[in-house]
């Protein structure tokens, strides 16, 4: 569990600064070249009330698209639910970033979906992806880990 929130945004290409500037105008910047980092890494870092990090993907691909349309509400409480992407897509998401707290997290996704995953999906969104970040060797890294589950 960590202490920020990951937020998509289908923003598509070319439209991003309409975006970025009006969410700069709700929500504090974590940086002063925030825009710009948003404009040339497509995530806008901001701040919310109640102080919790806020990471705003710029979405653009038709991975990340296919992640929304595949998004579901997470009922957190009779009031309340959030709309949350499904674990496969997560899954993607993190082996695409390949940080280190991301492995850890994608070590605990296998784990607690294990067999309820669909390994077909996640390859066929991933492989493409790790292709354009010329990281193909994350795939095995994956598969690594799914025998080391006995998957």
């Amino acid at each position: 569990m960590t202490n920020d929130a990951d937020l998509t945004l289908i923003t598509g290409w070319g439209e991003e600064e309409k975006f970025v500037d009006a969410l700069l105008q709700q929500f504090r910047p974590r940086h002063d070249r925030a825009r710009e980092f948003a404009l040339r890494r497509r995530v806008l870092l901001l701040t919310a009330t109640n102080e919790v990090p806020l990471d705003v993907a710029l979405a653009a691909v038709p991975f990340e698209e296919r992640t929304i349309e595949r998004a579901s509400a997470w009922k957190i409480s009779d009031e309340l639910q959030l709309t949350t992407c499904c674990a496969e897509d997560l899954l993607v998401h993190k082996v695409f970033a390949n940080r280190g707290l991301d492995w850890v997290d994608i070590e605990r996704i296998v784990q607690r979906q294990r067999e309820k995953l669909d390994f077909t999906l996640i390859f066929e969104e991933l492989r493409p992806l790790l292709a354009l970040k010329e990281e193909p060797e994350n795939e095995a890294r994956l598969r690594d880990l799914m025998r080391r589950e006995g998957l």
